[in-house]
């Protein structure tokens, strides 16, 4: 399992999709450093967690693009996601934060006006995957490591030009 995910070392996880020379797909796990977040490492989100925040774990690469979906924020912000599933509230902090936004006042905010105020800051990079990708042949790893994972062994693909 990829993403939504924390390695025992503290990297994020995120499920990226590959093209090889010759048109063939592929995908591969992408990981970034969290800093200063121990209680969240060795962590996989559970699927009740995934459900209940309105998330897809075959989504593609992480944007705070989906933070402009009313019913993504709205189950984003329920109590039984924004309270029981730190890893996924955790990483949308983050997101909302790179926008210059707050998460919990998002979520605390009353009525219509401070939301859409708050939600006009947000900029869709227009490059982000458009949902959950289709039809794809992914292997899934056991959700609980008996053992610190190894990501030496991954495969990256490079960035794609202009990033």
């Amino acid at each position: 399992m990829c993403a939504f995910a924390v390695s025992w070392w503290g990297n994020r996880c995120v499920l990226e999709k590959t093209v090889k020379l010759d048109g063939e797909e592929g995908f591969t796990c992408r990981t970034s450093k969290i800093m200063e977040v121990k209680k969240l490492r060795n962590r996989v989100e559970t699927e009740k967690c995934v459900r209940r925040c309105g998330l897809d774990r075959n989504t593609l690469g992480i944007s705070s693009d989906s933070l402009l979906d009313t019913r993504f924020t709205q189950n984003l912000c329920s109590s039984r996601c924004y309270n029981h599933c730190p890893n996924i509230v955790h990483l949308f902090t983050n997101l909302a934060a790179a926008e210059g936004l707050s998460l919990p006042k998002l979520c605390n905010a009353e009525g219509g006006n401070m939301r859409s105020r708050e939600m006009s800051n947000i900029r869709s990079s227009g490059i982000v995957a458009s949902g959950p990708i289709q039809s794809a042949s992914i292997s899934i790893a056991p959700a609980v490591a008996q053992e610190p994972l190894q990501f030496n062994s991954m495969s990256f693909a490079p960035a794609p030009n202009g990033v």
